[in-house]
C-alpha cells in the first residue's frame, strides 16, 4: 500500500486539486497493477505558524512522506527511476507552481500490514489481481 502524507500550509491546494493528485498518485500505482484502494493521500493543513523550511515561516512549501509497503526493490537503478518518477509526477503539483517541494520514500515492512484484518496476497498473485478487478480486499 503506498500511503502519502502531503503536508502544507492552508490555502496550497483546492479540493479540486486534491481530488486531482491523488488520482495522478492513484494512477501511477494502479499502471503496475495494484488495487485502486491500496493508494491513499492525507493531506495535512499546517498553518503558517507551524511550518517552517529552516527558520523561516513556509508559505509556499509542500512536504510529501511517501510510505511504501505493498512493494519494495534493492535495485538502485529503480530506486532511482521510482524516486524520479514520483518528482515528475509532483511538479505540475508542486514546483510547477512555485512551490517549494520536498519528499521522501520510508519501505515499511510488508508481513506488518492488514487490511480488513487480512494480510494482503503475495505481490502479482492471482488473489491479487482479483483484489485490483473487485477494487476491494477479499478473504483467500
Amino acid at each position: 500500500m503506498p500511503l502519502w502524507h502531503v503536508y502544507h500550509p492552508p490555502g496550497t491546494y483546492t479540493p479540486g486539486q486534491k481530488q486531482q493528485l491523488a488520482a495522478d498518485i492513484t494512477g501511477f500505482y494502479t499502471r503496475f497493477g495494484l488495487p485502486k484502494f491500496y493508494v491513499m493521500t492525507l493531506f495535512h493543513e499546517i498553518g503558517a505558524d507551524s511550518f517552517h523550511v529552516g527558520d523561516q515561516p513556509a508559505h509556499a512549501a509542500v512536504r510529501i512522506v511517501v510510505e511504501h509497503i505493498a512493494r519494495h526493490t534493492e535495485d538502485p537503478d529503480l530506486r532511482k527511476r521510482t524516486r524520479e518518477a514520483l518528482a515528475a509526477l509532483l511538479a505540475p503539483h508542486t514546483t510547477g507552481r512555485g512551490l517549494h517541494c520536498e519528499f521522501h520514500i520510508d519501505e515499511t515492512p510488508r508481513d506488518l500490514w492488514m487490511i480488513n484484518g487480512i494480510a494482503p496476497p503475495p505481490s502479482q498473485s492471482e488473489t491479487e489481481k482479483l483484489w485490483a478487478r473487485e477494487n476491494r480486499p477479499i478473504p483467500y
